[in-house]
């Protein structure tokens, strides 16, 4: 099951494309993103993306894979995943059926004597534990794609897995390839371009580490927010979307047990835009931040510190913000 291993499609991949690509799917990304997307793709290295949740580390595995028109394959990791679950299982039940039609057919076999076809007697000599009866799971899907475009591998949130289960992805990080007992070493003739992200609920090891490329984001400035709301939202009106990346930024700036992502941001644009379908120019008021403060907010204990102090603050950052786009 070793092939080959093809040239690197993205070997030859400049600056100017990678940003086309992120325009075309509307993803906004600072120089430091475009510099070590492109590396990654030009070296072919695995990505290690780190950050808060909603800093749209998952978004940048999905836009790889619209803008360059290939397949996503999404593992989302969690506590107790297994590199069975993760990389293949054998179709127990179809082995199962295999075996005992190859029994029926022994016992069949003694009839032969009495008028039977002996070659219809003849035992099934193949085993049950070949490509007939396997089940490819996302990591070994990844590897066997043949597409002239590899795939993306997403391996979402490899900090909730197990560190065994960490250790076992080396090899696929390091070499593309993993080993299956029963048939041997899989590799990628053209290996898949592979995203890990984390949430860094505990810290990954040095081995994975070193075979990855590494970028840490942030939740973004007022400026890209705004860009961001108007290029995912763009039902909003442009005031509106200031204020809102306004409120955001500030919320962001009190201690909170969760403070808003990206993700969160989207949400409430859209919701704000819901609401303002007659009016979709009118400000932001604070009645209206309160009421819809659980787009933002997903603790019950940040929810309660939402007074009528803080809503004015917000108001107000929110309407200079707006003056300063009008």
């Amino acid at each position: 099951m070793n092939g080959e291993v093809d040239a690197n499609p993205f070997e030859s991949i400049t600056e100017a494309e990678l940003r086309e690509r992120f325009d075309r799917t509307d993803y906004v990304a600072d120089d430091r993103t475009v510099t070590t997307v492109e590396l990654a793709l030009r070296l072919g290295r695995p990505l290690l993306v780190e950050g808060p949740p909603g800093s749209g580390k998952t978004e940048l595995g999905k836009t790889l894979a619209e803008g360059f028109d290939t397949e996503l394959i999404r593992l989302q990791c969690y506590e107790g995943l297994t590199a069975e679950n993760a990389l293949y299982e054998w179709n127990y039940t179809k082995q199962l059926l295999a075996v005992q039609a190859d029994e029926g057919t022994v016992a069949g076999g003694d009839a032969a004597t009495n008028g039977a076809d002996p070659d219809a007697a003849a035992p099934n000599d193949g085993s049950v534990f070949d490509e007939e009866f396997l089940l490819e799971r996302p990591l070994l899907r990844a590897l066997r794609t043949a597409d002239d475009t590899p795939p993306v591998l997403l391996i979402d949130e490899i900090d909730r897995a197990d560190e065994e289960f960490e250790a076992f992805l080396l090899e696929l990080l390091s070499d593309f390839q993993v080993s299956i007992p029963e048939l041997g070493t899989v590799s990628a003739s053209t290996p898949p371009v592979v995203i890990l992200t984390s949430n860094r609920t505990r810290g990954l090891s040095d081995a994975l580490k070193r075979r990855c490329l590494y970028l840490h984001v942030e939740p973004p400035s007022f400026e890209t927010e705004y860009e961001i709301v108007r290029r995912k939202v763009p039902e909003l009106d442009a005031a509106v979307a200031a204020e809102v990346c306004s409120v955001v930024a500030n919320l962001r700036e009190e201690s909170f047990l969760k403070r808003p992502g990206v993700a969160e941001t989207l949400d409430w644009a859209r919701a704000v835009a819901a609401l303002r379908q007659e009016n979709p120019d009118e400000p932001l008021s604070p009645d209206e931040i309160e009421r819809t403060i659980g787009c933002l907010l997903k603790e019950a204990e940040d929810v309660a510190r939402v007074d009528s102090e803080l809503l004015e603050r917000l108001h107000d950052a929110a309407s200079e913000a707006a003056a300063r786009v009008e």
